[in-house]
């Protein structure tokens, strides 16, 4: 596949002058509108997907989006103008990318001719519009004059939508039957009122109907909102002048990422990583591949080098590959400009069909399409970072490692919990200018992390840590954040799917000469463990309490089944279903962040503040710090400070 944006007024005479610097009459003559009236446009554009996206946290029923954000929110131009995306909301990054295609896609494939007012259309065919079958678009057409003249959008994760595994978290689906319900481009809301065929297929293909009609409905009103806001502008202000913000809003962006692409020097950058496994075994290492041509203004991303597609759901589709392309651009080089479908114009992307990058069903199941697309964003800022020198910054902690856990509560009634007891949340890198955070979620995301007391209150499971691992974080003039530990104890018998698959080696690599964070793991502690053998105790984490622990992946030693760099890959798909009984534990440590910069020129205050706060530990300021901290941070953390002699001469 191949992907460039449409031509746009920027590619006329007036464009070798920046926009802001182009005279009333030459914007008049590209936009049809003022220059004020655009800007004034674009902000109820943006305004608009904001509001509906309060509306739909507020009013949702499932966790995964109320509390989790996983959600985005798009408008789309005109057909004739090839569906630009003009404003996004600031939710998942990971669904941007795929919207102006997946919109396209769903109504030239349905019918543009078909639709009226009142028309809601539903896609989740990963092949047609991008991610997987859980995050479900909704697309309603908005007509003005009796003409569609664009389209409000939501693509909203969905709790169930069928498939062997509950919820559909798993790495181990090996094609799109046991994946889940594939709808094609299908009508759910006809002239407001619900398609009664459509609705019975979904709910009577998935397990929680309850959770699902609610949201669908509240789903429906935010359209209905978002067109009432759209209709009002265009009323107001005219069809000439929305057409024109449309314009304006892509190309805008077309321009700063043009403008911002200059900071990468010209020539062909190689990058390269690897996903652990797939869920079929650990026999096959899996890369992505890119080759990134810079010259004349341009990019072309060649992902032809990109192994195989995987025997297992760890794919992705080529759209997902081009959110993580438009991705790492704009996290490198334009963080400031909306990140509608103008960013892509200067960038070129090659794929060819049937890789982990691209799959093809049905053997060729997407599900994790987030895991690989990181791989490929890991890659591309790793390399492409060290062309940038300073402005590069480190690596975060690459793995979302979602825990998929679901049973029967006291009473008979099933529960699931998704995405919230595992790997799902952990560090950033860090850059020039700070250290990295130490608890959100991966780049490609902007999800929440959901309170304690709701996940409790959700299902049957208890947290009972959530902190950060010592000396899990890259060393570096900025520290990278820490690794994140967290201990779940599930009170009734459950079945388990573990998605730890970036963890052979660091995910958060440095820059700048900043060092790489460490590696996580995952253990689950039996009830009769020796851990558990203390009831309402802790779990230590010292290394000797892993003995009796039953790894769920890491390399880990083999005798003590502690972390170890050098040691022995436990494959997290050896067990497709993980069985506890009531009582077990999950314990879960994220990988770490990259650091930033040479580390002994961080300053001695700031390793020791680093101790007290339990982020690097006295023996690692001394050996990686060169910094000797005296006294005793657990017990007298005001009462630390520093030995200058042997600081300066250990720094020397």
């Amino acid at each position: 596949m191949t992907q460039s944006a449409s031509s746009s007024s920027v590619e006329n005479a007036s464009a070798r002058l920046r926009l802001r610097d182009w005279n009333e009459d030459q914007f008049r003559a590209a936009y049809q509108c003022d220059r004020f009236t655009a800007t004034v446009l674009s902000n109820r554009l943006r305004y608009t997907v904001e509001h509906m996206g309060t509306g739909l946290m507020y009013s949702s029923f499932s966790p995964i989006i109320r509390e989790w954000y996983d959600f985005a929110i798009t408008i789309s131009g005109p057909p004739d103008l090839g569906f630009p995306m003009a404003a996004v909301s600031s939710s998942l990054v990971v669904f941007l990318g795929t919207m102006e295609d997946a919109v396209r896609n769903t109504v030239e494939e349905y019918g543009l001719d078909k639709l009226k007012p009142g028309d809601v259309l539903l896609c989740n065919d990963p092949y047609r519009v991008g991610t997987h079958v859980n995050d479900v678009c909704f697309i309603r057409p908005v007509f003005f004059d009796g003409k569609p003249i664009a389209f409000v959008n939501c693509r909203a994760h969905q709790l169930d939508m069928g498939g062997v595994v509950p919820g559909g978290f798993s790495g181990t689906k090996a094609n799109i039957y046991e994946n889940g319900l594939v709808l094609g481009p299908t009508l759910l809301f006809e002239h407001d009122k619900p398609v009664r065929s459509t609705f019975s297929l979904v709910f009577d293909n998935t397990r929680l109907a309850s959770l699902l009609k609610p949201d669908f409905m509240t789903m429906f009103q935010q359209l209905k909102l978002g067109e009432k806001l759209l209709v009002e502008s265009i009323t107001r202000y005219g069809v000439d002048a929305f057409r024109g913000t449309v314009r304006y809003n892509c190309d805008s962006s077309a321009e700063a990422m043009q403008d911002a692409l200059e900071k990468l020097p010209d020539g062909i950058y190689f990058a390269e990583d690897q996903i652990d496994a797939d869920g079929a075994g650990d026999d096959e290492e899996i890369h992505v591949r890119a080759k990134v041509t810079k010259a004349n203004g341009h990019v072309e991303v060649d992902l032809s080098g990109s192994s195989r597609q995987a025997r297992t759901c760890i794919n992705a589709g080529p759209l997902d590959a081009k959110t993580a392309i438009g991705a790492a651009f704009k996290l490198l080089f334009d963080r400031e400009t909306p990140f509608t479908s103008g960013a892509y114009r200067n960038i070129d992307i090659v794929v060819p069909p049937g890789t982990v990058l691209s799959a093809m069903p049905p053997d060729g199941a997407i599900m994790l399409y987030w895991e690989i697309t990181q791989t490929l964003l890991t890659a591309l800022l790793r390399e492409l970072g060290r062309a940038i020198g300073e402005d590069a910054f480190g690596g975060d902690y690459g793995c979302v490692a979602v825990h998929n856990a679901h049973g029967l509560s006291s009473d008979g009634v099933p529960w699931t919990n998704v995405a919230v007891s595992g790997g799902e949340h952990g560090p950033w890198g860090a850059d020039k200018n700070h250290d990295g955070d130490s608890y959100t979620v991966i780049y490609m995301a902007n999800g929440l992390d959901p309170a304690t007391e709701s996940m409790e209150q959700e299902s049957p499971v208890l947290l009972l840590r959530k902190e950060y691992a010592i000396d899990t974080g890259g060393a570096g003039h900025n520290r990278g954040g820490a690794g994140v530990t967290k201990d779940a104890l599930w009170r009734t018998d459950a079945e388990h799917y573990s998605m730890l698959v970036r963890i052979k080696k660091p995910t958060g690599n440095g820059a700048y000469g900043g060092a790489d964070g460490s590696a996580g793991a995952a253990w689950f502690f039996e009830p009769e463990s020796k851990a558990l053998a203390n009831p309402g105790c802790m779990v230590p984490m010292s290394r000797d309490v892993y003995a009796d622990s039953l790894p769920i992946a890491g390399v880990l030693d083999p005798d003590t089944q502690a972390l170890d760099p050098s040691g022995k890959y436990f494959y997290f798909g050896r067990e497709p279903v993980w069985r506890t009984r009531a009582g077990s534990l999950s314990r879960y440590i994220t990988n770490g962040g990259g650091g930033w910069g040479e580390p002994h020129s961080r300053h001695p205050e700031t390793v020791m503040r680093d101790v007290r706060n339990g982020y690097v530990s006295q023996a690692a300021a001394r050996e990686t710090y060169g910094v000797v901290v005296l006294g005793d941070p657990e017990f007298d953390p005001e009462g630390l400070t520093i030995d200058a002699v042997a600081t300066a001469a250990l720094r020397a």
